[in-house]
């Protein structure tokens, strides 16, 4: 089990970013969150096995989405305590 933290930069505010996300998460087995910030970025926590975030960083990036990230910076954290399913904060 590993956690990320991954900050996107870009135009991802008021474009349906957090709910796709969202909507994405569904086709995996991941507990976390999504929220936007002051600063115009959005903040992504998740956790799960390796290959499966992995996978659902990149099908962040491949879906349309990928279109309005300008850039993403991902950090390794410890693991997401009292975190269940996947929710919009």
């Amino acid at each position: 089990m590993e956690a990320k933290q991954i900050f996107y930069t870009g135009r991802v505010q008021g474009v349906g970013f957090r709910f796709s996300v969202k909507q994405l998460a569904k086709g995996f087995e991941l507990q976390g969150w999504v929220k936007n910030l002051a600063d115009g970025r959005v903040e992504l926590q998740i956790m799960g096995e390796g290959e499966e975030l992995d996978e659902f960083i990149e099908e962040i990036q491949d879906s349309h989405l990928g279109g309005f990230i300008k850039e993403s910076e991902v950090h390794d954290i410890s693991l997401l305590e009292n975190c269940r399913g996947f929710s919009i904060r």
